[in-house]
């Protein structure tokens, strides 16, 4: 079964325990609407192949750190889109939960998420009890405070932030879970592997930030310029284009460099500079080409 496969059972499944027995009904299609249908699923699917390298010898638990990491990330997206925060009008090409489903559903839907990432998790350790406890502190010290994707918004909110510490806990944080909680769902050493995540998460924030300067919002699927517009940080902003293009480059070859040794090692590393190279608009990516 391909990765994509594994990732989207497991979501589903997800989803069907927030839609049981007393569910509100409006709530749990809120989840389901915030899930669905997949995104690019980067993160779960590094978490998998991660997995993959070290063996993957409880398969179960590896899907479930993976839909996790992937719930947060979408709960990520819901509260980003609010008003509070970017106020999105879409998300992947559709209307934003908070657009769809109104405000306080769209809170409270990106509450349950969060909360249903680590109910997953709990469920799926029967496999392996013992690898419970360091998977839930990397994928929990990934989302909270004092370095996690919450901290890594709040820096939004200040006065100065420095611009690569702020990518790596915003985005980073979450791509350092994904390749660590492989890891750590595979029985491996995740600590080796949090520096490939670190480097990747900083990859695609500085790609997201490329796209939001010269991308459209027809091929990103949400509203662009987004950056300028709320005064965030940006890699754009900071270093030009040139130099935020040259950022991307050099943190892929960065990532590229940090796999541990393992048997898989080259593939892995292949097939993260081809990803790293896709997140580029197309427009740039035909001029690269």
């Amino acid at each position: 079964m391909d990765a994509v496969t594994r990732i989207e059972r497991s979501l589903d499944a997800a989803i069907a325990l927030a839609e049981g027995p007393g569910s509100p009904p409006r709530l749990a299609a809120a989840m389901r609407y915030a899930v669905f249908p997949r995104g690019a699923r980067i993160r779960p699917r590094l978490c998998l192949a991660v997995a993959g390298a070290c063996g993957d010898d409880r398969p179960g638990l590896a899907e479930s750190a993976g839909a996790a990491i992937e719930l947060l990330h979408c709960a990520s997206l819901v509260h980003d889109d609010l008003p509070c925060f970017d106020d999105a009008a879409t998300r992947r090409g559709k209307p934003s939960l908070h657009r769809a489903f109104g405000e306080p559903l769209a809170v409270l839907a990106g509450d349950a998420l969060i909360v249903l990432a680590f109910q997953i998790m709990a469920r799926a350790a029967t496999e392996a009890p013992g690898r419970l406890g360091p998977l839930m502190l990397t994928i929990g010290d990934s989302v909270g405070m004092p370095v996690g994707i919450v901290a890594g918004q709040g820096w939004e909110s200040e006065p100065r932030c420095d611009l690569a510490e702020y990518q790596r806990q915003k985005t980073g944080s979450l791509f350092a879970a994904a390749t660590a909680a492989g890891a750590a769902a595979a029985g491996a050493e995740p600590g080796a592997w949090r520096l490939l995540g670190d480097r990747l998460g900083e990859a695609y924030q500085v790609a997201d930030d490329i796209r939001d300067a010269v991308s459209d919002e027809a091929e990103l699927g949400k509203p662009i310029g987004q950056d300028a517009a709320h005064h965030r940080p940006s890699a754009v902003l900071q270093l030009g284009l040139p130099g935020a293009i040259a950022r991307l480059e050099g943190l892929a070859a960065d990532a590229a460099a940090a796999i541990p040794p393992c048997p898989g090692a080259e593939a892995l590393r292949a097939v993260i500079l081809l990803e790293t190279r896709r997140l580029l608009p197309r427009s740039l990516a035909v001029q690269a080409a």
